[in-house]
């Protein structure tokens, strides 16, 4: 038997955002909630929190009320006649809405979160074209703007796609350094990778971001080149001139592991 000391209860910013929990966990179609189920898990979690002690605001305790009303107005029989002459609205849409929005706000927030991690890896290099072989064609620009939009289409489709759990998954982006490097050093001279199929490999959210900070971070040393062919067109990445220079300084390697950890 497990110990009291053992059990855990999960911390919920409000009401909305458990509620939305407990329909995902269940893959339940929000808009077909069954509202006799998840009130019962509900109200549950309320009387787990109080046998821990776990102070709940007034809103948990308004929203259980709300979803007993909901559940006892589903349960009344309606008088046949009166539903013909004016059809009952469903009682749940309300609520229905409400989680709705609520998670297009979450999904916002969590953006803006990552954009702000991104931004702050940002640098400008005006003295580029100092690196640049005469030869070399430069293409169409790239800007982190660029990388960024194939970032967030990348995260929206991995975001809609089935969820595979990744035991022990933690990785980081000198290790997603690591296997960019190995990729290009198996790609033929003069041949590119693409950034978009490098993002759609990964296997979750977590690695998508750590891929996207290893480009940035190869591009800043000067590893790796980011070129465009066509406006709008795929982005994709290519050794630089100077890739087995930078790469075998074991300093600048070193300083940029330093830095996330």
């Amino acid at each position: 038997m497990s110990s009291p000391l053992n059990v855990q209860l999960e911390h919920y910013e409000g009401p909305l955002d458990l509620l939305l929990d407990l329909i995902r966990k269940q893959e339940i179609d929000i808009y077909d909630i069954p509202i006799a189920r998840i009130t019962a898990q509900y109200l549950e979690y309320m009387q787990r929190a109080a046998e821990l002690d776990i102070e709940l605001g007034a809103e948990f305790v308004y929203m259980a009320a709300t979803l007993i009303h909901i559940k006892s107005r589903m349960l009344l029989p309606r008088d046949p006649a009166l539903a013909e002459l004016e059809p009952e609205e469903d009682p749940r849409r309300e609520l229905v809405e409400r989680l709705l929005e609520h998670e297009r706000f979450k999904h916002a927030a969590e953006m803006l979160y990552q954009k702000r991690i991104l931004e702050e890896a940002v640098w400008s290099n005006p003295q580029i074209h100092q690196f640049l072989d005469d030869e070399e064609e430069p293409g169409l620009a790239v800007t982190l703007f660029d990388l960024v939009k194939v970032l967030e289409q990348v995260l929206e489709r991995a975001r809609r796609r089935p969820v595979y759990e990744v035991a022990d998954e933690d990785v980081s982006v000198p290790e997603m350094m690591a296997r960019l490097k190995e990729l290009l050093e198996h790609t033929p001279a003069g041949e590119t990778l693409s950034v978009r199929e490098l993002f759609e490999r990964q296997k979750s959210r977590r690695a998508v971001v750590a891929m996207f900070l290893a480009i940035l971070e190869m591009a800043k040393l000067q590893a790796i080149r980011l070129v465009q062919k066509d406006l709008f067109g795929d982005i994709a990445i290519q050794r630089h001139r100077r890739f087995a220079e930078v790469l075998a300084c074991p300093e600048a390697l070193a300083a940029i592991e330093e830095g996330y950890r």
